[in-house]
């Protein structure tokens, strides 16, 4: 609880000292030096929190392919591998990377594949349709990855 709440802390802070000294300029009239601060400034900042979350993703990937004794586990962190892997690990046929690349159909079969994947760990299938909940989807990976 502690570290999270540091790393909250921590982002908290570096927004401040990012976005702080661009306040005062803005408040001034035409001041586009600033703005483009501004914008760079949140860039970054959303650019820290998918990376953070991509490194999330791909952690829990790789443990849960490492718990299924699943091979070539380091595919978690490559984009499009990570599908063949998750399908490695659900036990389907890889030519269905194939529907995930279909717009509607890529929702059905992403709840299809983490329901393979929740059976290989030993959780209930429905685990599977947690994923298309919003905050769920952030919370089965790492449940599916580090619980026993």
């Amino acid at each position: 609880m502690k570290a999270r709440t540091s790393v909250v802390y921590g982002l908290s802070s570096l927004a401040l000292l990012v976005l702080l000294p661009f306040g005062r300029a803005l408040a001034q009239d035409n001041n586009s030096l600033a703005a483009a601060g501004l914008g760079a400034g949140l860039f970054m900042f959303f650019l820290l929190f998918v990376a953070a979350g991509y490194v999330y993703m791909a952690l829990a990937l790789q443990t849960i392919a490492n718990k299924t004794h699943t091979e070539n586990s380091w595919l978690a962190w490559i984009p499009i591998a990570n599908i063949i892997l998750m399908l490695n690990i659900a036990k389907k046929p890889i030519w269905w990377i194939v529907l995930f690349l279909i717009p509607i159909v890529n929702i059905v079969f992403i709840i299809i594949v983490w329901m393979g994947v929740a059976e290989a760990r030993g959780k209930p299938s429905w685990w599977g349709v947690l994923f298309i909940v919003p905050i769920a989807n952030l919370v089965v990976p790492g449940i599916l990855a580090w619980s026993d």
